[in-house]
């Protein structure tokens, strides 16, 4: 079987360093807060290209905590894509605001800019970009509709670690950026983590606060806050891992440049990508009519897969009030999507066989 991806295999090439570092910390008995902490939050920090990162638990805490800072009313509108994975949603809905769904364009999987503006109401206050399967979104146009509206941008570049767009990584695009470092992740820990970057002095010293309980100093607590902190292990696994990613992240774009010169299936839809840079190829996602028999018949042929996402935000039970809205363009990519096997660790041998077995799909 070819795995989808192989975290043990990726891994597995760091394992000394790693073991290395974890012997570190717990030599060290501080296992918050901690050296490795600061040391990953300054070389995260230095290569997206702002002034501040700050380590927080999760990529879903890392947008919660964003907007949580900008201290927005219950009832103030975020404009959000319609089809990101829950997480971006969640975010919102968590700090009493309300998620504003615009769909994205059908070519990118990204919001649609031309789609924003009619959008905005006297309650919008925030636009959340999402940079899905790892392409950063076309930034100009919200740039521009943000400075219009006096509007905040925040990141959700989740998937995007490492991409860039006019000479800048995502993370340095928008007011404020959430990250995850969820195991399948560019770039990974083994475990949860997550991460907030901004140039914001003002918002980066609020938001460390808040995800230490509120708590610019011990037992001084200067708003309710959250519970939200990398661990010192993460930490310093990232930070082993952090400076191979642009070479992995280089690898996943021969592989992809490689899928979309070889694979010739006319049943398939192949992803496209308006410029190398831009996309890092978190996932490699096709699309079909017959999802189901396609899937079926690679595993049958040692393919695995997974689907991103099956069910769109709007159809889930959590939004149960949103159940009847339409957003067709979303509706055909999350009917339609699979994402079929991407990662530094591929062989060409497995490569070429994803290609083989793709094109012999009728």
């Amino acid at each position: 079987m070819i795995k989808f991806l192989d975290l043990h295999k990726i891994n597995e090439r760091f394992r000394k360093e790693i073991d290395e570092k974890i012997k570190e910390v717990l030599d060290s008995g501080w296992y918050l807060l901690g050296n490795q902490d600061k040391a990953f939050e300054k070389n995260f920090a230095d290569y997206c290209g702002v002034k501040h990162c700050i380590g927080c638990a999760n990529g879903l805490e890392a947008l919660t905590l964003i907007i949580r800072a900008y201290g927005f009313s219950k009832g103030d509108e975020i404009i959000v894509p319609a089809n990101t994975y829950i997480a971006s949603i969640l975010a919102i809905s968590e700090n009493g605001c309300t998620p504003v769904l615009v769909e994205p364009d059908i070519n990118t999987y990204n919001i649609n800019p031309d789609l924003i503006e009619e959008k905005i109401t006297e309650k919008t206050r925030a636009i959340m970009v999402v940079h899905l399967y790892g392409q950063a979104v076309q930034m100009e146009k919200i740039w521009q509709i943000a400075k219009k509206h006096n509007l905040k941008i925040i990141e959700d570049s989740a998937q995007a670690h490492g991409a860039v767009y006019q000479g800048k990584r995502t993370g340095n695009l928008s007011d404020a950026s959430g990250f995850s470092f969820y195991p399948g992740k560019n770039l990974g820990c083994m475990g949860d983590g997550g991460a907030v970057t901004t140039n914001d002095d003002e918002l980066a010293q609020k938001i460390r606060a808040l995800a230490n309980y509120g708590s610019h100093k011990k037992y001084c607590n200067l708003y309710k806050g959250l519970n939200s902190r990398l661990d010192e292990i993460q930490a310093a696994i990232l930070d082993v891992k952090l400076p191979h990613l642009d070479m992995d992240n280089e690898k996943r774009r021969q592989i992809a440049k490689y899928y979309r010169e070889n694979i010739k299936n006319p049943k398939l839809i192949l992803p496209e990508a308006y410029d190398e840079k831009a996309h890092v190829w978190h996932v490699f996602a096709v699309r079909t009519k017959d999802r189901d028999g396609f899937q079926q018949y690679l595993t049958q042929n040692e393919i695995q897969t997974i689907i991103h996402y099956p069910t769109p935000p709007h159809k889930q039970e959590a939004y149960k009030e949103w159940n009847n809205l339409s957003f067709p363009i979303t509706e055909e990519i999350h009917n339609t999507i699979i994402s079929i096997p991407i990662s530094p660790v591929m062989t060409d041998t497995e490569i070429q066989q994803v290609v083989e077995v793709l094109n012999g799909y009728n």
